[in-house]
Formats: structure tokens, sequence, C-alpha cells
């Protein structure tokens, strides 16, 4: 259905513009990629606007552990709590708007949620910020902004948290979506708990060489949106009681006992330990004075996740990349299977969750980090 609508032009004249329907869908896949606010967020949550982080476009979605992907997401998303949000976009002329996109969202939703790492989505965001000439660091931080109750790495904690329990958005995109779908959306919506499904119309009106974007939800209820608020925890101050505490509840004894030897070996190394705010996972981080400057090195995770602080490590010799590539080299002696690609050096990655696995990868784990503090003269 066409429409029109109207812009206030010079003098107090009116300029109409006609709706007009886009080439192709890949314009409007394009626009969605730079101006991330044309999915409404303002009007899914207007208690509190969703804001956007674009991981990337055409993600990769596997059909088992091989990591092999078989179809391709066109957007994946990630707002301002974690929550990942699957996109898919469709032209109202496409017949696969009618029922095929929505079987093909939910075997995108669940295959992503269940064969997706946060790692792999961590290395898809950094190949796209490469991509696009800009630093993942800046990206994150600007895209945070204000919000002093999140770190970057609890940031990506909850990304993980939210895929593994399922918390995604599936978010169909039109220029106009059809009765059908928009019923579908909602019986989806109302029967999913925790994913949310929705829609957002997107249709481009032209006129006098101008071109308008008037986006707007659908398919969402009352109901649902408020059964599936996502109400985040305020955070934590951690400390050393709190954390052994939580982990106790969270980890088996040998991973306290790997753990403890973590801490254990900063307070012994005598690094400052600094501790925490997150709101789901304790954490610890060892930082080293180095005269009047600090040297991050990692932070540890009650969930047994470890991420290293390569993008932190701004005191020489460790501002050098090939130093950096070093000690990247020797975590991966040290635990099988660890990747630290020269694309991680600048950045935060994980080793994943329960890494390092035995004693004698916990051993060799740490003697990377005593010839890392050798170098700056710590030992």
């Amino acid at each position: 259905m066409s429409g029109r609508i109207y812009l206030m032009g010079e003098a107090g004249a009116l300029v109409a513009m006609e709706e007009v329907p886009y080439e192709a869908e890949a314009l409007l896949q394009k626009l969605l990629a730079e101006y991330p606010d044309l999915l409404a967020g303002d009007q899914m949550r207007p208690s509190s606007p969703r804001r956007w982080l674009l991981v990337t476009r055409e993600l990769s979605v596997p059909e088992d552990d091989s990591e092999k992907g078989r179809w391709s997401l066109d957007h994946l998303f990630i707002d301002q709590d974690g929550v990942p949000t699957l996109v898919e976009v469709k032209r109202s002329s496409n017949t696969q708007i009618r029922r095929e996109v929505v079987g093909q969202m939910l075997d995108y939703a669940a295959n992503g949620t269940l064969y997706w790492s946060l790692e792999q989505i961590m290395s898809a965001f950094e190949r796209r910020c490469e991509r696009d000439g800009v630093d993942t660091d800046e990206v994150v931080a600007s895209f945070l902004g204000d919000d002093l109750e999140w770190s970057a790495g609890e940031f990506w904690q909850a990304v993980k948290t939210n895929l593994q329990a399922g918390r995604v958005r599936l978010v169909f995109v039109a220029d106009r979506i059809p009765a059908e779908l928009r019923r579908i959306i909602e019986f989806l919506n109302d029967q999913m708990d925790p994913a949310e499904v929705m829609g957002v119309e997107v249709p481009q009106f032209v006129g006098e060489n101008q071109q308008a974007l008037v986006p707007r939800v659908v398919g969402v209820t009352a109901e649902a949106e408020g059964r599936k608020t996502v109400n985040r925890k305020k955070g934590r101050q951690w400390d050393r009681d709190s954390f052994m505490s939580e982990l106790a509840v969270q980890r088996t004894p040998d991973e306290v006992e790997r753990i403890q030897s973590l801490l254990d070996w900063t307070v012994e190394r005598g690094l400052e330990a600094k501790w925490g705010t997150g709101a789901v996972n304790g954490s610890f981080s060892p930082k080293a004075r180095v005269g009047d400057e600090t040297l991050n090195l990692f932070s540890v995770y009650t969930d047994f996740n470890i991420q290293f602080s390569f993008g932190g490590m701004n005191i020489a010799p460790f501002d050098q990349v090939n130093m950096r590539r070093e000690l990247a080299d020797r975590l991966e002696s040290a635990i099988p299977g660890l990747q630290l690609p020269d694309s991680k050096l600048d950045g935060y990655p994980f080793a994943g969750r329960g890494k390092p696995a035995s004693d004698d990868e916990l051993r060799a784990f740490l003697l990377a980090w005593d010839w890392c503090l050798d170098e700056v003269g710590l030992r």
C-alpha cells in the first residue's frame, strides 16, 4: 500500500513525499548497517530506548558444532543490555516475507544460540571494525558511553550470558510487513520467552530530491513487552570474600583451586588485584605498577573465563606489537587450542571458559606472565 507524507518546505509550502519501494533489499540492509537507529529502539522500549552496536553483516550461522556456516544472517546487533539482536531484511514484494522468512529466522536463532561462541561474535565484530577502519575498543567505549555500570569485559560477558540463556531478539525488517506476518510475530512474541520477536517497517518517501525514512515497530503486544523487559541488575563491588564465595557455588573444587592459584600468584608477585563491579559475574584483574604507570595483564571471572588485556598494555616494551606477539606465543604454548592471532593483540580477547584446564597448563600460563613481569623489570 503506497502512502504519502508532507514536509514543511520554505515559505510554508508543503512538499509531498510519495512512498517508493526500495529497488533492492541490499539498499535497506546497507541503510540499517549505517544508521542503526532505523531499528526504532525508542519504540521497542519507550521507557529505556534500545541502542545498537553492529557486530557485522552477513554473519555465518552453523548447523552443527563444526562452525561451518550453512546460513547467513543479514545483521547481528547487540543492545546496551548485551542482548543479541538478529535482523533479517525483506522487501514486501519478496514472496518469502509471507511465511518462509519465519522459518528462516527460527533456524538462525535455534542454531546461533546453540553454536555461536562469544569468541566467534567478538572476532566477527573485530573484523567488521577492521574493514570499516575503526578501533574496536573505541567503538565499544563510545557505544557504552556514560553507562558506568559496564566495563567492556562485563558487557561482553553479558552478551555471552544472554546468548546461552536464549535471551535474544528476532527482528523482521521490511518496507511494509504484511498482516499475516504481523500476526505470526505477535503470536511468537506472546509464546516465546525469554526471546523477543518483533517487526520493523521502514518505508521510504521521496520527493523534490529528498528522501525520508519513517520506521515503525509492529507486532509488539503490551503483555509481552511487560513480561520480557530486562531489568539489568545493578553492579556490585566484589572483593576477595564475595568472589571466593561465589566461586564455591558456581565451580567445581578443582576449578576453585586453580582460580585460587591465580589469585595467590597475584599476591605473591606484589601485584594489585583490582576487583570488578559486575552484576552477574565477579572478577579480579592483576595490575602491575611500573613507576607511575599501570600495566594491565588479564582478568579472571567467576564463570572461569579469562580475558587478556592486550589493549591495556601501553608500557614499554609491551607497547610494541612484537612483544605482545611474543607473550601471545607463550600463552598459546601454555594452553592447547588457544588462538591469539595478530588481529587480537590490540584488544581484550578471551581464553575461554575453563582454561587453563590442568595444573600443568596453569603452571605454564603463569610462567608466561612471569616472563612478562621480568621484561618490565618487576622480578
